[in-house]
């Protein structure tokens, strides 16, 4: 188990006197950090699969995906669960994020909201929770009680539960059924997690969610066609997605665009 001596994340970083350190020193040194990220998530795709291919039988089956976490590891869940409607046109209740001390929280951190190991449960409860929900846990330290609680009560609920970590062998990689360990390292600035851990956590679910829509149908080709048309730029792109699939001209793709509400719809509508 995983102890706060010896957790990756919170070891001293690598580099010191970073306040005297120039501008480009800086840049340079974050720079050459972040590229460790992708080679330490390459390590875990088998882990990854598991997590999507579970995820995916149980939506399949009329269950929803929710992510859980606290302080940046909360924001990075919720802000992931917000671009699933615009760019995949899934219902809002699709994909949840939720993280300790409520929506207050995104802004502004709330004291201590994460340290409660009954409140994640109950935050999750009021979503009125089935049996083919998946949960997933994100915690950079692998340690957040607010997290491990509800994973805890989702196991004893009868639900799949995954973890997206940065340690190896925390508690909450013990307790979920699906654990992501991504070991990107020390933090340039020692113990700020918002850096590579939050960049491996962003990416990670980048990939789950994106395979996801992917696998339930919501790409066609490489394209967004159930995308939200909510301003030009998008209609823009909609538009010419149209014009490539049907080979007509933008007068005509605007026009069907405009019709049908979708990209989808106006190309189905069209072949008929």
């Amino acid at each position: 188990m995983t102890n706060k001596t010896t957790r990756t994340t919170e070891q001293s970083s690598l580099y010191n006197n970073l306040e005297k350190m120039s501008t480009d020193e800086l840049l340079k040194s974050i720079n050459e950090q972040d590229q460790t990220v992708p080679m330490a998530i390459k390590k875990v795709l088998p882990k990854i699969k598991k997590v999507v291919n579970e995820a995916y039988k149980e939506m399949k089956s009329g269950g929803r995906l929710f992510y859980l976490g606290a302080g940046t590891s909360g924001r990075l869940g919720i802000v992931d669960t917000s671009e699933c409607p615009p760019t995949f046109g899934v219902p809002h209740g699709l994909v949840v994020g939720i993280m300790a001390g409520g929506d207050q929280a995104i802004r502004k951190a709330v004291e201590f909201a994460e340290d409660d190991t009954k409140q994640g449960w109950k935050d999750l409860a009021e979503y009125n929770i089935t049996k083919n929900d998946f949960i997933i846990g994100i915690a950079a330290s692998g340690s957040t009680p607010y997290v491990l609680g509800a994973l805890q009560k989702a196991n004893k609920n009868g639900n799949k539960t995954a973890c997206i970590v940065c340690n190896k062998g925390s508690v909450i990689a013990q307790e979920a059924q699906f654990p992501i360990e991504i070991v990107v390292g020390p933090e340039f600035v020692t113990g700020s997690t918002r850096m590579k851990a939050g960049t491996a956590q962003k990416l990670v679910l980048n990939m789950i969610s994106t395979s996801l829509m992917i696998k339930l149908g919501r790409i066609k080709g490489n394209k967004m066609v159930d995308m939200q048309l909510s301003n030009n730029k998008l209609i823009d792109r909609g538009t010419k997605m149209i014009m490539d699939e049907l080979k007509i001209s933008e007068t005509k793709a605007k026009q069907l665009l405009k019709t049908h509400g979708n990209v989808r719809n106006a190309i189905t509508n069209y072949a008929k």
